[in-house]
């Protein structure tokens, strides 16, 4: 009898002990894989489509373990976002990190991209938001108007830097979020030289962005951002080439032609007078900043130098423009540069 009760108590200590391991492993046991890096939850999905990610794309090994754990540890609110993974994770660090929503943030850095779209695009491979809505906040003038801008200038609102966002941002949370970094940048000091030269932002950000495109060294925007400004405020033209390629819609082109100065549009400053509508590019915060701290100078004239280094020659006069333009031509010529 005596037996009987000591092979009892074994039976039940293994017993309690197998079920002790159980729910150990079950909780605590590594079990998430080495096959993804990251699990991403989109904005609206519910738990069955958290367990389809998980079971399909072999986030871990145990699936059944993974969702009786969920259910003990009542796993029932889904919060979107991007999550690292950690081979050998346990289902509880695993669930406890999706429950608070403990996602990885995004690094966005961005600088000189050309175009609204072409950003819209690089924008949307970082975080959920698509292309087509970005764009489509962007196209939009209604949208625009209500925060001070046009459909047209809306795209100078994006300071180039390296920003930390979460990927489950919409098109109007990204853009808020730059709109609020677009008014910090904007302090009152440099709102204040913008007045001075009779421009508000938006039109500083647009002479910036042709600066940019005009200067191949920072150095020489703040003489390029004067050099404008004198045409402004002389009535003349600002005849540059940047925005002609941009009316083009040829960024290949290496010479402007003559049959390029004839394009009807309103970023073509060789046909109109004043600043484009929007920029020609994304303006950097050097260019900005060039425009207002320009170099004062009574330049009116310049032309890309002959030796090709990138600098230009200023002129403050159209017949000493002249004979630069035609050393430039000339060295287009000997490099046999057609287009």
């Amino acid at each position: 009898m005596k037996k009987f009760w000591i092979a009892l108590v074994v039976i039940i200590v293994l017993s309690l002990a197998g079920t002790g391991i159980f729910y150990y492993l079950r909780f605590f046991g590594p079990n998430v894989t080495d096959k993804q890096e990251y699990l991403y939850i989109k904005t609206g999905s519910n738990l069955d489509d958290v367990f389809k990610s998980i079971t399909s794309q072999g986030i871990v090994k145990d699936t059944t373990s993974f969702i009786q754990a969920a259910q003990s540890m009542k796993f029932v609110k889904v919060k979107p976002g991007k999550y690292r993974l950690k081979s050998g994770m346990s289902n509880r660090n695993f669930i406890n990190m999706l429950k608070s929503g403990n996602q990885e943030p995004v690094t966005l850095s961005f600088h000189n991209i050309r175009l609204k779209d072409q950003f819209a695009g690089f924008v949307s491979k970082k975080i959920e938001a698509d292309s087509v809505s970005i764009l489509r906040l962007l196209d939009s003038a209604k949208f625009a108007k209500q925060h001070g801008f046009t459909a047209d200038n809306i795209y100078t609102v994006f300071i180039p830097n390296s920003y930390q966002i979460y990927w489950n941002t919409s098109a109007e949370k990204f853009f808020a979020r730059m709109y609020a970094n677009y008014q910090k940048f904007w302090t009152p000091e440099r709102k204040q030289k913008a007045e001075a030269l009779k421009l508000i932002p938006q039109e500083v950000s647009v002479l910036a962005s042709i600066v940019d495109a005009e200067a191949l060294h920072d150095d020489e925007m703040p003489t390029i951002a004067g050099l404008y400004l004198n045409r402004l405020n002389k009535g003349m033209k600002l005849q540059s080439d940047p925005t002609v390629i941009f009316a083009v819609n040829d960024f290949t082109i290496k010479r402007v032609l003559n049959r390029d100065l004839i394009t009807n549009s309103p970023y073509n400053t060789y046909m109109y007078k004043g600043l484009p509508p929007g920029p020609i590019m994304m303006p950097s915060v050097a260019a900005i900043d060039a425009v207002l701290n320009h170099k004062q100078t009574d330049y009116l004239y310049m032309c890309a130098k002959a030796d090709f280094s990138g600098n230009h020659a200023f002129a403050t006069n159209e017949a000493e423009h002249r004979i630069n333009a035609k050393a430039f031509q000339q060295a287009l010529n000997d490099r046999n540069i057609k287009r």
